[in-house]
């Protein structure tokens, strides 16, 4: 899968060799596991998290809204992956380089969908803390959340068009004058690190430590029927800690790159195949968050079983409705 030639041709040293054929055998290994396992699961469970809540409209809470949305973001990148498992410039079957414009698209896809994903999970931190902090005033009320989700969407567009700037005029031709002078794709980089990873990683901190100073505070509101189930507590945590696990290798390579690239300097064939090894690596973690992400949510969420029961049982009786249900129908009009 995973192809060495162009790096071994460029080293006669025998160790470089050795290292890059280790490199392509676990990335081999890799590629065939998310392909025949994690690439299934996640369409699966990221379809049906969307399905059942969907269906369901009128239970969904505040944390639901959120991880729809992140599920949609979910199943692009899932169905990306292939895409770049297919892709890759030094595979034995790559269907396109760097320079392609399906490349620039997935590419396009990827930025947005990771921005959803970070901003969706920030979000739901901070409004936890409202719904916790003052309850029953509506701030974080489903209503205005699918109106927020939509304000993400639109704004992670916005965000990568600065970034997707640098990358097409990166690959473009020279003769165009507006674009001669920004072929920087570390500016890019610098740019997606920055909005992608920093700024939601603070904010995140910033909403974890005033949840766990207002739980460390008894009040009478502690009573209260109205607020948010304590597994949603267990799911936020779980959620945040998982996404930045995830996705935090792949900010940080795509940092050391940027760096690395900014001083000019030309490593050892050693460090490049590590570097590259690492970036691949970095991307396959981030890529599974789309299906770890939706497990999450069904063995967490305690209201997910019940909710999918009920699609289940609408799938199988139709529209007519299941012969009990008619008859408890016609028990109550008699």
């Amino acid at each position: 899968m995973w192809s060495c030639e162009a790096l071994i041709n460029s080293t006669e040293n025998s160790e470089d060799q050795h290292l890059c054929h280790d490199f392509d055998l676990v990335l081999s290994i890799f590629s065939l596991l998310y392909l025949i396992i994690c690439f299934p699961i996640g369409l699966c469970y990221n379809g049906l998290l969307v399905l059942v809540n969907l269906y369901n409209k009128a239970t969904m809470t505040m944390p639901d809204v959120y991880f729809v949305n992140i599920a949609i973001a979910g199943l692009i990148i899932n169905t990306l992956a292939p895409m770049y498992l297919l892709g890759l410039a030094n595979t034995k079957w790559a269907i396109w380089n760097s320079s392609n414009e399906v490349y620039i698209t997935f590419l396009i896809l990827f930025n947005v969908s990771s921005l959803v994903t970070m901003y969706s999970t920030t979000l739901l931190s901070l409004d936890y803390y409202i719904e916790r902090a003052l309850p029953r005033t509506y701030m974080s009320s489903v209503y205005n959340t699918k109106h927020v989700c939509g304000f993400i969407w639109g704004g992670a567009m916005l965000t990568s068009f600065s970034s997707l700037l640098f990358y097409v005029c990166n690959h473009v031709s020279t003769k165009i004058i507006e674009c001669s002078k920004m072929q920087n794709q570390e500016a890019a980089d610098a740019i997606m690190v920055f909005i992608g990873y920093v700024v939601p990683a603070v904010a995140v901190l910033y909403a974890l430590t005033l949840i766990l100073r207002i739980r460390k505070e008894a009040t009478p509101l502690d009573q209260d029927t109205g607020r948010l189930d304590p597994s949603v507590h267990r799911l936020l945590i779980a959620t945040v800690c998982t996404q930045f696990t995830l996705w935090t290798p792949y900010y940080v390579i795509l940092l050391v790159s940027t760096f690395t690239n900014l001083r000019g300097r030309i490593p050892d064939v050693n460090s490049i195949q590590i570097l590259h090894f690492a970036t691949i690596l970095s991307k396959f973690l981030a890529f599974s968050s789309s299906f770890v992400m939706p497990l999450l949510y069904r063995y967490i969420n305690k209201n997910f079983p019940n909710k999918l029961r009920r699609l289940l049982k609408k799938i199988h009786c139709g529209n007519q409705g299941c012969s009990h249900e008619r008859t408890v129908v016609q028990q109550v009009m008699t």
